[in-house]
């Protein structure tokens, strides 16, 4: 029996995961019984057509099936989306974290869930109270007065934060700032937000430890003028995507300040810092909070998210209306009246409402000493898995890490095995895999991220089987890799056949 095996059979003693999800679901069309519809109503004589287009020669199109049919095959293909509730979720930089079901409970109050966001304000206080007092606590956390609800996802924060910048700079007549520096680890977001704004992008190489270091970032800075007069700021995430802490921060934004430039921060990581370090003390500007990442707020299947900004007090009076404000005990919304320097309205409406009464009750359920005990295990996770594999595994970046680690395939490449041959053989042992070839500075990587919500029973089960994963290839157990995963729905694509030939519609 190899290593793996082994493992395998370990695993699925001790392990709710044991081996891919085993269904199978035909389309809607391949049940179709014509004589058997869900629906059976009467041709309609004699009524006229009132949706100004002529009438419809051929059939509809659509499935003919029961209604049990119909809710059975959505049901099953509902169990097919993989989330935190079904197992360990390890997407390093996405934050997979449990969702408490009492942040649920408190959201589907009817006081909340059944309210219009044009209701009169007499009739819906409570609601403003609760983003008044979640406003009031996402400025304390960050030590930034400034906040905005509106955003409706981390990106969309992004847009408000970079918005709220160049505002800033064209208040004050200094249009010829165009740069924004940006290191080259970034998310993805980063670069493409600042070209939506106008910006040109000017990256900042991390080199050899992962970070930005004070040489690299003054040679950025300085590249086309010797008092960085064009810089309009930076967009740094800290902790980084490396899952490594900016030790050089505060200088980093003692220089940009002192040419002229204004720190955005990237709150994707802040999970990693809530109740620890406030980002305002180390120099940032302006900031985005992913509600979902920091806050236990859903994630993923396109929304609804929520991506509140946090500024100084400078740029507070250019970032989006409307804010909750208070006056004589009574809440409102304020008008562009209210802050007539402000970049306007940011969406229609007021932000997703349902993530603040989420995000609300994570933190007064946590508690101060709650929130800062959530950043430490998070830290001390990340930490554990990376000790456990860094010896099977190469580690780029010497000493410990914040809330993910990063490790590459450097050794198991040797051997023919990728990142990518990894990655579906946890599909294979029915784990979802790590995020992978992310950041792009360095071959290969996998990061990984097992927050604060995951037991040390759970996070031994995946740090086996990764063990597995390496003591297999060490030993030249290597060609099953290529053809995982075995077991599951779907096995594994020609990927460059379906990227130059794709199906793209079902006969």
């Amino acid at each position: 029996m190899s290593a793996n095996a082994k493992v395998i059979e370990m695993t699925n003693m001790v392990s709710e995961d044991g081996q891919g999800l085993m269904y199978e679901e035909n389309l809607l069309w391949e049940k179709e019984r014509s004589d058997h519809p869900g629906v059976d109503l009467p041709e309609p004589e004699g009524a006229a057509l009132r949706i100004g287009v002529e009438a419809r020669d051929a059939d509809i199109g659509l499935p003919q099936v029961s209604e049990p049919q119909a809710l059975r095959h959505f049901v099953k293909m509902s169990t097919w989306n993989y989330s935190i509730d079904h197992g360990f979720f390890p997407l390093g930089s996405c934050t997979m974290k449990h969702n408490p079901r009492l942040n649920e409970k408190l959201a589907r109050l009817p006081g909340f869930a059944h309210i219009h966001p044009l209701q009169p304000a007499s009739t819906v206080q409570g609601a403003f109270k609760v983003m008044h007092e979640l406003q009031h606590w996402l400025a304390e956390l960050t030590g930034l007065p400034g906040v905005c609800l509106s955003p409706a996802a981390g990106a969309h924060g992004e847009l408000a934060g970079m918005m709220t910048i160049k505002r800033a700079h064209e208040h004050k007549g200094d249009t010829s700032r165009k740069i924004i520096l940006a290191p080259d680890s970034s998310h993805g977001t980063n670069p493409a937000t600042a070209v939506m704004c106008g910006f040109e992008v000017r990256a900042i190489p991390t080199k050899l430890d992962g970070r930005v270091t004070v040489d690299s970032f003054k040679e950025a800075l300085y590249a086309t003028c010797d008092k960085g007069s064009d810089i309009a700021g930076m967009m740094v995430t800290n902790p980084n995507t490396c899952g490594l802490f900016e030790r050089d921060i505060v200088e980093l934004a003692d220089l940009l300040h002192k040419a002229g430039g204004y720190f955005y921060c990237d709150g994707a990581n802040f999970n990693a810092l809530v109740g620890k370090v406030r980002p305002g003390d180390f120099g940032v500007d302006v900031m985005h909070i992913n509600l979902h990442k920091t806050f236990s707020t859903p994630h993923g299947g396109g929304g609804p998210g929520s991506g509140p900004i946090c500024c100084t007090e400078e740029l507070a009076q250019f970032m989006p209306v409307p804010t909750v404000i208070e006056e004589g005990g009574e809440f409102r919304l304020e008008t562009e009246e209210d802050r007539p320097k402000t970049l306007g309205r940011l969406k229609g409406f007021h932000g997703q409402f349902g993530m603040h009464v989420r995000a609300l009750a994570y933190m007064m359920s946590h508690g101060a000493d709650g929130l800062k005990q959530v950043s430490e295990d998070a830290v001390l996770n990340a930490n554990y898995i990376l000790s456990q594999l860094k010896n099977d595994y190469h580690v780029p970046y010497e000493g410990p890490c914040m809330h993910e680690c990063l490790i590459t395939d450097k050794h198991q490449k040797e051997a023919g095995v990728t990142t990518l041959d990894l990655a579906k053989a946890l599909c294979e042992h029915g784990y979802h895999p790590m995020t992978v070839y992310f950041p792009l500075v360095i071959p290969g990587t996998m990061l990984i991220e097992p927050t604060e919500t995951e037991s040390k029973d759970s996070i031994d089960r995946f740090i086996s089987v990764m063990k597995g994963f390496a003591a297999d290839v060490k030993a030249g157990d290597t060609e099953k890799f290529h053809g995982f995963p075995q077991s599951t729905p779907r096995r594994r694509l020609d990927e460059v056949k379906a990227a130059r030939n794709p199906v793209l519609r079902w006969s």
